[in-house]
């Protein structure tokens, strides 16, 4: 193919952004990127369709496929903890909190979309730290951003290998269990894709709301038949807070809440695929509502069933048995919702390191090599100027977001492990990697 009728598909119309007076044509980082690595003139016509075709694939994402993308990074299993949350906090507390922080998070997510419209070189939330704090913010966000979503991909590991113990009851070290569990979450994430992820997440979603009818569904059962009784001193349910509630305690049951909704830092991301970014937004309010609604019942109506006495998970309030058969329904959303969290650090790390190349498409013999050396390895370990008068009001509402987080990051910190020593103090606490003998 000859270079002048080379043309990239996918999303490649430019935004034209008026600065000191001049018109400047901002591309998406994605397609801006592949139009740099066409123009080489040291190309083959074989590296050039390479470039063409992964562009196009890598563009294919539309707001309802990346809804269903955000439904399995955002909603997990974790859910099930909202009804401990919510004895703790009371029925009151519990439904205010999560309705509110649905909305600071739909707000805050908005935000960091708007980030990303506006400066299509920010492909990854750690991107973001370069805005704000020049290369020193650069190298903190990339840290954390990348540690971050390894610790999750770890704890989806701890999970599964913990629901595989529960659902077989088996006398196998837990350690074996965590290996399989790598094993599947390296598998999952292969498709370097999100429209491809896509694809498993009507799995996933249809796991996570069977999962919790059946917990809600068991509970209730329990409830009318008796079953489930309240121990001494504890009553059924309470509007108000626990008797006796520490600090520390109510904020690690509202840290629950808090990052059950934390699907923002994925969402630069996930927009760098989409054909049309600007529609995050329908996105955003579909995600938050399922998300506030699901959340919300999910709380309620089993911590109503239950009582004070609730677990959390709250599956292992249902019984043994039907713990085992959640656990066993859940899985899906155990493994694909881990996996995504690998793909997006794997995109993050592989389009830096191959970003003037080829390589970065994944179609090639080295792309994907590359590609699934990086996936195992990983699974084995702003704004404008914001004193300007019309940007005033957007930068009070983000300076809220910003104190909630911090409150959230500091109360957080000193409460869990203000609870680590309470429960070590009264070996409530078992080893995570244990052997039957």
């Amino acid at each position: 193919m000859a270079r002048n009728t080379v043309e990239l598909s996918g999303s490649d119309t430019a935004q034209h952004v008026q600065k000191d007076g001049a018109i400047i044509n901002q591309y998406p980082s994605g397609v801006m990127t592949a139009k740099v690595i066409l123009e080489d003139e040291g190309r083959s016509d074989l590296e050039r369709q390479y470039i063409i075709k992964g562009n196009a694939h890598f563009h294919r994402l539309g707001w309802k496929r990346l809804t269903v993308v955000s439904i399995v990074e955002g909603i997990a299993l974790g859910s099930l903890g909202l009804p401990y949350a919510f004895a703790t906090l009371g029925m009151v507390a519990g439904v205010i909190m999560t309705v509110g922080l649905g909305f600071v998070a739909m707000y805050a997510s908005y935000q960091i979309g708007q980030v990303k419209l506006k400066y299509p070189a920010v492909a990854h939330y750690a991107d973001v730290g370069r805005l704000l704090m020049g290369d020193f913010g650069s190298k903190i966000f990339i840290g954390s951003f990348v540690a971050l979503l390894i610790f999750v991909v770890g704890s989806h590991c701890l999970t599964g290998a913990i629901a595989f113990k529960s659902i077989t009851q088996s006398d196998l070290c837990s350690v074996v269990f965590s290996i399989i569990s790598a094993a599947i979450l390296m598998i999952l994430a292969i498709p370097p894709s999100f429209a491809d992820v896509a694809i498993l997440g009507y799995i996933d979603f249809a796991s996570i709301i069977i999962a919790i009818g059946v917990t809600m569904i068991a509970t209730g059962i329990q409830k009318s038949n008796g079953s489930i009784t309240s121990a001494i001193g504890y009553s059924a349910w309470s509007a108000w807070p626990k008797d006796g509630i520490t600090f520390s305690e109510a904020i690690v049951s509202t840290n629950s809440i808090v990052f059950a909704y934390s699907f923002g830092g994925c969402l630069p991301s996930f927009m760098e695929e989409m054909h049309t970014p600007e529609d995050y937004v329908k996105t955003l309010w579909w995600l938050g509502g399922i998300q506030i609604v699901i959340y919300t019942m999910t709380g309620s109506i089993i911590y109503a069933f239950v009582g004070q006495t609730v677990q959390s998970p709250a599956l292992l309030s249902a019984g043994p048995v039907i713990s085992r058969v959640v656990f066993g329904i859940a899985l899906p959303v155990i493994f694909i919702s881990g996996s995504i969290n690998t793909t997006v650090v794997c995109r993050y790390i592989h389009g830096k390191v191959y970003k003037n190349s080829v390589v970065r498409f994944v179609n090639t013999p080295k792309g994907w090599a590359t590609w699934l050396g990086l996936v195992f390895t990983v699974t084995l370990i702003g704004w404008g100027a914001w004193y300007e008068k019309h940007n005033l009001k957007t930068s009070m509402y983000n300076l809220v977001v910003f104190l909630v987080g911090m409150i959230v990051f500091g109360c957080g910190t000193y409460a869990s492990f203000a609870e680590l020593v309470h429960k070590f103090e009264s070996n409530s606490i078992s080893k995570p990697f244990t052997c039957s003998t």
